[in-house]
């Protein structure tokens, strides 16, 4: 992505550096923690469970060792909100721009304390999106899904999330939370992640169209895509699928939706909920 020199957005709350502790299970879409305790423990409303030995705050050597990818994110976050100002001024809409928390170890969350191990995640309570940058790390050397735009994918993702909370979609998901089983319940967390990635898919299609995405930016984030659906993640964690205990989609599922998003540009071909086959076919 040919980002340098790009306006960096100001709605960025960087606490790197600054210490905390415990883990909010819940809105965290790439954590590998957070997943294996919605598998075993049913996570996902919030609850929080404490973590011992965090770990001390970052060094002021580390956090410079970080700011390249800090500077990243921040021109990614204006590149979403262009778009995203753009799209829902088409749809007779106001884009409120979410704030971007930038944190080491652990922070406080309006959703509760927020750990390095639940990955990047989007809060509804304050409507802020949180990452922990040395998740991207962990996205390239466990997963083996290397490159910008994969980290791209990541922040437009989990700003999918928050234009789901504009538009009121997320709250109507979360009320069925307290009238549906889990099992019942996970397949509406299932679509709800689905149509992030569809949305993260749209901000790809506009970023392309302005002539700043590069060669292999696209396989990158399918890449990030596929190296994270929850069929790839339970067979590496516990060596067999559930597909019953998904909540966030297969890796089939999430690429078909990013790239439908990304061809299409069209917000409203993206109803994940009324989809018949999550899979396009």
């Amino acid at each position: 992505m040919l980002w340098q020199g790009r306006r960096e957005s100001s709605n960025v709350d960087d606490r790197r550096g600054i210490g905390g502790g415990g883990i909010a299970v819940g809105g965290g879409i790439l954590g590998v923690i957070a997943l294996l305790i919605n598998y075993f423990l049913g996570g996902g409303d919030g609850t929080q469970l404490p973590i011992p030995n965090q770990g001390q705050p970052m060094t002021a050597e580390e956090k410079a060792a970080q700011d390249e990818q800090a500077k990243f994110v921040k021109v990614v976050l204006a590149e979403t909100e262009d778009v995203w100002h753009q799209l829902m001024q088409q749809a007779g809409r106001t884009y409120t721009e979410p704030t971007l928390v930038l944190f080491s170890n652990s922070t406080q969350s309006a959703c509760g304390f927020a750990s390095s191990a639940t990955g990047p995640f989007y809060c509804p309570g304050d409507q802020q999106v949180y990452i922990d940058l040395s998740f991207y790390d962990e996205l390239k050397n466990r997963f083996g899904a290397p490159g910008d735009f994969a980290m791209a994918y990541v922040v437009a993702h989990e700003i999918g999330h928050h234009v789901q909370k504009l538009l009121g979609i997320s709250d109507k998901i979360d009320r069925l939370r307290q009238q549906l089983s889990e099992g019942e319940f996970n397949k509406y967390s299932v679509r709800l992640e689905l149509q992030a990635d569809f949305f993260a898919g749209v901000w790809a299609h506009y970023e392309q169209g302005k002539g700043i995405l590069e060669k292999d930016d696209i396989e990158e984030a399918l890449n990030a895509a596929n190296a994270i659906g929850d069929d790839r993640l339970q067979r590496e964690s516990q060596g067999y699928v559930v597909p019953e205990s998904f909540t966030h989609g297969s890796s089939a599922q999430r690429m078909y939706w990013f790239k439908k998003g990304y061809e299409t540009g069209d917000i409203n071909q993206g109803n994940t909920f009324e989809a018949t086959d999550l899979n396009g076919r």
